[in-house]
């Protein structure tokens, strides 16, 4: 079985690594200028196929990896793969909430040089247990993280984290567009349903939301946004969107999507003015913008459907419908296809690239969370540019 596993593995890296072309020249210059030589890189991040790729082309690099996933979107088969292939990986699919910050504690501990980090987990771990001295610095994947450590983290970080969301590209190539049509694909793959005619609120107009909402109306959605920030929501407007509070717009919703990074965006107020038969689904990287506990806690009965969808019933007669649990959907289903192969493939470039100048040039950076260094954002805007319009 375990042979099985790991062939499955295999087949399916062959595949995504096949596709990813800017990672495959980053992969070859990296095998050759060896940036990570005698570098131990620390890894919380999705374990899954796009991701595999990423890791081999730091392995290639020189680096030693440990690595670990975010909370209910690692896949066993990837974890098969990457222990096949030399390197330390931690974490099932299965594992609990406990047992994911106990693999996340497991790589910090090994006191990696380098952090490459989803949500800022290593970051405030390393810090609140003072394990910061040997790590030169690292990159963080998300706006969540972002903020994390701005807010949460600030003055406690003493090396320099580059924030590969604050990048144009990603918002614009990843964020925007791939997040927008993967929130599309996998709400049709888990629930067989149509997205046609079917009235979405969006939860958040940031570069995820914003794209969301596109590719919900552009498959013929009624699409309304919830958004705090006035100017965002004037952008939703101006869009043609429907725009207002989730409370208001609540008993209209049909299916509620989060994009926020913030946590209880969906409470108990809004989930009891929702209408029956609402289906609840969260795209952001935490598993706390639909407040689960409420829900399980005013309902009378829950009935697993799915592996991937939960039925809440009240005793009002009413029932609401979550996703996966709560966990970013798009990656914690059983058949997770994630975002394209193409925008993570540029993504994960630029991820490289980055990590790439914290190996190499930490101290021409600042401690703390920064944006993406100027030079990189412009040099993978040209090479993405002359792969999708080629001479004639």
């Amino acid at each position: 079985m375990a042979d099985e596993v790991l062939e499955r593995g295999r087949r399916r890296v062959d595949w995504i690594r096949s596709r990813m072309s800017l990672l495959a020249e980053v992969r070859n210059a990296f095998s050759v200028s060896q940036p990570f030589r005698g570098l131990k890189i620390g890894v919380s991040l999705h374990v899954e196929p796009k991701t595999v790729v990423l890791f081999e082309t730091l392995l290639a690099g020189g680096a030693e990896m440990v690595i670990t996933g975010n909370f209910g979107t690692t896949q066993d088969d990837m974890v098969a793969v990457l222990r096949a292939q030399g390197m330390t990986a931690y974490g099932a699919r299965n594992d609990t909430w406990d047992q994911h910050l106990g693999n996340v504690a497991r790589v910090v501990e090994s006191n990696p040089d380098i952090l490459l980090d989803n949500g800022a987990d290593l970051a405030a771990i390393a810090a609140r247990t003072g394990r910061v001295g040997r790590i030169r610095g690292g990159t963080e994947e998300t706006t969540s993280g972002g903020d994390r450590l701005r807010d949460e983290l600030a003055g406690q970080v003493p090396f320099p984290v580059i924030v590969i969301n604050d990048s144009p590209i990603k918002q614009i190539a990843e964020n925007q567009h791939a997040v927008g049509e993967g929130t599309v694909e996998s709400f049709m793959r888990i629930t067989n349903l149509m997205v046609n005619g079917r009235r979405f609120v969006v939860v958040g107009y940031g570069w995820c939301g914003r794209g969301i909402a596109h590719y919900l109306r552009s498959f013929g959605a009624h699409v309304a946004v919830v958004e705090v920030d006035p100017i965002k929501a004037m952008e939703a407007a101006l869009a043609g969107f429907r725009v207002g509070t989730l409370e208001a717009l609540a008993p209209w919703a049909q299916a509620v999507v989060t994009a926020t990074a913030r946590e209880g965006v969906v409470g108990l107020a809004a989930l009891a003015r929702m209408s029956s038969g609402t289906i609840l689904a969260n795209a952001g990287h935490f598993p706390t913008e639909i407040d689960v506990a409420a829900l399980r806690a005013t309902s009378t009965k829950v009935v697993a459907m799915t592996d991937e969808i939960e039925r809440f019933e009240f005793s009002d007669g009413r029932h609401l419908i979550l996703l996966t649990g709560g966990r970013m959907f798009t990656l914690a289903g059983r058949e997770p296809k994630g975002n394209s192969i193409e925008s993570m493939d540029v993504g994960f470039t630029l991820q490289s690239l980055s990590l790439e100048r914290v190996a190499t040039a930490a101290k021409s950076l600042t401690p703390g969370a920064q944006p993406v260094p100027a030079d990189i954002n412009r040099e993978l805007a040209r090479r993405i540019v002359a792969m999708l319009s080629p001479p004639s």
